[in-house]
């Protein structure tokens, strides 16, 4: 755990030397920044250093500096106050279901607790999403629907086109469901499910094949039997937190 000062702040940043090429450059800063806030090294209450110290340090310009603390202090994870300077947020204060939050957790390690979190979610919003789905789909979408299965069959989740497919496949789900609710929620699932992926995908040893639940998810939704399509989720996202599971023991 690192001291609660600006020296903290250096002991992490002198031991990088990676640089911030990649991306908008404040939005690297801001990567960096927040996988030091999410993984510990800057615990809660932390204080970074003046800004014209920590610009130097970083190796970027003052204004750089200052947009990725503004997309950081809109996430949550930070805060300023005049004369008090920029201090990291209490977890409960972050915006947990930011597509970025969820992205930077699961790069430092997601614990089980963490992954049971993130189920539970998807558990919560896409069985009904799929119901939904069933009863509102126009035949556009359905088509996408179809299309985006048969790319995802056919590159598979070992390739990027074949993950892409896979998201695009939610993503028309949740736009059937004519809710902008649960449409504004597409975007954290998205990121769920592409961090999952990654995790059950990073060893050699292919997992299960997860086409033969999405074929039978897509079936109820052209059938349009909402009960059926809500069941038919449910085991998709059973079936995928178990391969997560077992992707992290092996």
């Amino acid at each position: 755990m690192m001291a609660n000062n600006g020296l903290g702040t250096e002991s992490v940043e002198a031991r990088e030397a990676l640089p911030l090429m990649s991306g908008r450059l404040h939005h690297a800063v801001a990567q960096r920044l927040a996988t030091h806030v999410v993984n510990g090294d800057y615990p809660t209450g932390h204080i970074f250093p003046a800004e014209v110290e920590h610009a130097e340090l970083l190796g970027v310009s003052r204004s750089v500096l200052r947009e990725a603390f503004r997309m950081l202090t809109a996430k949550g994870l930070v805060s300023s106050r005049p004369k008090a300077g920029t201090r990291v947020n209490e977890r409960r204060k972050w915006n947990l279901l930011d597509p970025d939050v969820l992205s930077w957790q699961i790069q430092c390690g997601a614990s089980d607790e963490f992954l049971r979190d993130l189920f539970e979610l998807r558990m919560v919003v896409e069985p009904q999403a799929a119901e939904m789905a069933a009863l509102r789909r126009d035949d556009r979408q359905l088509l996408d629907m179809g299309n985006a299965l048969e790319a995802m069959e056919r590159y598979t989740l070992t390739d990027a086109k074949g993950r892409a497919a896979d998201i695009r496949f939610h993503e028309l789900l949740m736009e059937a469901t004519r809710n902008e609710m649960l449409q504004a929620l597409s975007n954290s699932i998205s990121t769920a499910i592409a961090s999952t992926t990654t995790i059950k995908h990073a060893k050699k040893d292919s997992p299960r094949d997860p086409m033969p639940e999405h074929f039978a998810l897509y079936a109820q939704i052209a059938e349009q039997n909402p009960a059926k399509a809500r069941k038919a989720m449910i085991t998709l996202i059973e079936l995928a937190h178990a391969d997560t599971q077992v992707a992290l023991r092996r």
